[in-house]
Order: structure tokens, then sequence, then C-alpha cells
């Protein structure tokens, strides 16, 4: 009867005590990249220059790669000194940045109640949006403008507000 008891004793044990299972551990990396601030600043208008309007319509149209100036139509070009827009960036070196431009509101600079079309802008760099940061860390952007003159236009500054985006891509 006492092997009975034991051999009983023993199973008991066995149910009641659950078998260790194997355990295993690894290891994962956790990471990120933190970005030098990304600053973008204006260092230049897109200014057309002075032009005279005649009885016919034109355009005035500064080229974002060159700052050259162009007249079509009727457009006189009158000796000034027409720029591009200019504007400089700084951030992590090596990445790359997203441009976005956007034109002034409603396509148009004015002048009191006169207004001027702003038929096209461009980025230099044959109008790419991205750019990659140089080992300086820093980067400049050109923006030109096509301009459509009105026949008659009437005298004025025009003048109106555009933007540039740049964002870490």
């Amino acid at each position: 009867m006492r092997l009975n008891i034991l051999v009983a004793a023993a199973a008991a044990t066995l149910v009641a005590t659950p078998a260790v299972a194997q355990q295993r551990t690894a290891a994962g990396e956790a990471r990120g990249t933190v970005l030098s601030p990304l600053s973008l600043v204006n260092n230049g208008a897109l200014d057309f220059g002075t032009v005279a309007s005649t009885n016919v319509a034109g355009n005035v149209a500064v080229d974002a790669e060159t700052g050259f100036r162009t007249v079509g139509g009727g457009v006189v070009a009158v000796p000034s000194t027409p720029t591009r827009a200019r504007f400089d960036g700084l951030g992590q070196a090596g990445q790359t940045v997203l441009l976005t431009l956007t034109p002034p509101t409603g396509n148009v600079l004015v002048s009191g109640t006169n207004s001027v079309t702003v038929n096209s802008m461009s980025l230099d760099q044959s109008g790419a949006t991205t750019r990659v940061i140089g080992s300086g860390g820093n980067f400049s952007v050109y923006v030109g403008g096509d301009f459509g003159i009105a026949a008659n236009q009437p005298n004025g500054v025009y003048s109106a507000l555009f933007t540039l985006t740049a964002d870490y891509q």
C-alpha cells in the first residue's frame, strides 16, 4: 500500500507542477534621425524693373536661371535693374528639401485698384522642386516670373507677396 501512495504522490506532483517552457531573448534596435532646423530667408525680390505699356498688350519676364529680362508684344523695356528673387536656406547637409512655390493671391500684382497678371512663376534649375543641401549646410533658390501687361496699362508700382516653402523630404 505504501508503494501505491508514493506512486500516487509522485503522479500528483507531476500533474501539479507545470513544465517550464524554453525562453529565448532577442534585442531590437530603437533609432531615429534628428535634423538641424531648416531655415529659409528671402534675400532679394523678384522685380521685373520698369517697362512702358503701349496700345498693344504684352509681357515682361525675368528668367529664374539668369535673371535676364525679356519683353514681348507692345511692352517696351525701360533701362532699370530687374532681378530674380533669391532665397537662401540652411539645413542638414546631404538632406533633400522639397520646394513649393505659391504665386500671389489671385495671380496678380496690384497698384491701387489696377493689376498686372502673373502668367507664371518658376524656380531655377529648370523648375526642379527638390534640392540636396550642400556640404556646408546651405542652399539657394532663385525665382523668376512672366507678367502680363495690358494694353495701355495704368502707371503704378505693382507688387504682391508670394511664398516659397522648403520642407525636408
